[in-house]
């Protein structure tokens, strides 16, 4: 599905940046919609100069305090993008480079990444063949020890002998302590039991 969207707005995009400069082109001229499409990239590369400085300077002392910069590369990657369709010639990708590196609509833009993002990690995630090595955090499972682990049911079996019992009876035994309850193994088996 998503691929099919892709391809879809790999020719619709195209189609429709050409029938828009073909319309503002009729209404406003020829030379005049160059001049309009070569102003914008101009403006465009002076604000991704000025902006990307900035997200520069507010990377570095994220960084610098020791602070995982997260947003701070969310919005230098929005304004590299912005920057990259501000320069593309159309006014439909003129637009939307604007909104990815204005100051003001940026965090919207931000915002708008991060959700579509979640959404499709979050669905990538449903579909793996892995979910079921990591449960989901939180309340778990009513076989779940407090850290995750996997509680395995059993029965500790104590060996309670009389002072005077059989001494030879228990030679090839040994019985080591794992907790509250000792377990008992065989030297020649090797087997838990």
């Amino acid at each position: 599905m998503m691929r099919l969207l892709l391809f879809l707005a790999f020719l619709a995009i195209p189609v429709l940046e050409i029938w828009l400069l073909i319309q503002v082109g009729s209404a406003i001229g020829g030379w005049t919609t160059v001049a309009v499409l070569m102003a914008v990239a101009a403006l465009g590369v002076w604000l991704v100069r000025r902006e990307g400085r900035r997200a520069w300077r507010v990377l570095q002392e994220a960084v610098q305090t020791g602070r995982m910069p997260d947003r701070e590369l969310a919005e230098g990657g929005l304004i590299l993008m912005g920057g990259m369709l501000l320069v593309l010639p159309g006014f439909l990708s003129d637009i939307v480079g604007l909104a990815f590196v204005l100051p003001f609509t940026r965090p919207m833009m931000r915002r708008l990444g991060a959700w579509f993002f979640d959404r499709r990690v979050k669905r990538m995630a449903a579909a793996s063949p892995y979910t079921h090595l990591f449960p989901p955090q939180g309340g778990g499972a009513p076989d779940q020890g407090p850290r995750g682990g996997r509680v395995v049911h059993g029965e500790v079996i104590r060996d309670d002998r009389a002072p005077g019992g059989d001494p030879g009876g228990d030679s090839g035994r040994e019985e080591r302590a794992s907790g509250p309850a000792a377990i008992r193994s065989d030297h020649g088996s090797g087997d838990p039991r």
